[in-house]
């Protein structure tokens, strides 16, 4: 398990007993993004939907921002804070459980800056009403990719993600993208505590986990827009450590 009993979080904030839907987001150095998506989900009009960020001490000022935003939404935002920069995917570990502990029937995850629409999730939540997970989906019939981006960059992600899905033999079409929506029977089938990658491989280990758990996984197309404030986190050295990651839980769950 990626996250160690050491780890600690600061919890700001509280779910009211309504909410049943939350959205775990991960923040690090967000704070030109984080009010935006906040704006965009409750504009949503769903009175049961509530935001949870987990921040990793952001030193751009995102946990601050918040702590603002839980305080003049009260019951509908909670913010995690936790000691460092510790990875995305205990990060959403972090999140799945406290949603989960909070009672939430529907659990989605995306990222703050605003490359999966909020416009999609009204639909990905009607979706479970037929499925335990909702994959959202770039490259599948109706997804797409930013028109803006080179087609190199189009190519490479494609090619990085046919290469996953060959090595872990995985049926959905984006294996690696973090746009997903679960009810919580999924979360739990999949046993959070046996997730192991921290990093980018995680959104992979997860797709592959529900696979094996048996799940029932539908996919939703939807177009990925680049971040227009902001800085990737994604580099060269993440996506190598990710392959090498990936191909041994091939050879383990073999």
């Amino acid at each position: 398990m990626p996250q160690t009993p050491a780890q600690e979080i600061r919890v700001v904030g509280r779910f009211e007993d309504d909410i049943s839907i939350a959205v775990v987001i991960p923040t690090y150095n967000e704070a030109e993004n984080i009010g935006n998506i906040v704006q965009q989900l409750f504009d949503l009009k769903i009175d049961s939907l509530g935001v949870l960020f987990v921040d990793d001490s952001s030193p751009d000022g995102t946990g601050e921002i918040a702590d603002g935003l839980a305080n003049q939404h009260l019951g509908r935002i909670v913010v995690a804070h936790r000691s460092g920069k510790l990875g995305l995917g205990t990060a959403y570990i972090a999140g799945f459980k406290m949603a989960l502990d909070a009672g939430a029937a529907h659990i989605v995850q995306m990222d703050c800056d605003l490359s999966h629409p909020p416009s999609e999730v009204p639909q990905m939540i009607t979706s479970l009403q037929h499925a335990d997970v909702v994959v959202g989906t770039r490259y599948s019939d109706g997804g797409a990719v930013d028109p803006h981006w080179k087609m190199s960059r189009v190519l490479l992600s494609k090619w990085a993600n046919y290469g996953i899905r060959a090595i872990l033999g995985l049926k959905i079409h984006d294996a690696t993208g973090g746009f997903k929506a679960f009810n919580r029977n999924a979360l739990e089938a999949i046993d959070l505590n046996r997730l192991t990658i921290t990093g980018f491989g995680f959104q992979v280990e997860v797709a592959h986990r529900t696979q094996r758990c048996g799940l029932e996984i539908i996919e939703h197309p939807y177009m990925f827009v680049e971040r227009t404030a902001g800085k990737s986190k994604m580099s060269i050295q993440i996506a190598v450590e990710a392959f090498w990651r990936l191909t041994l839980l091939r050879i383990k769950a073999n």
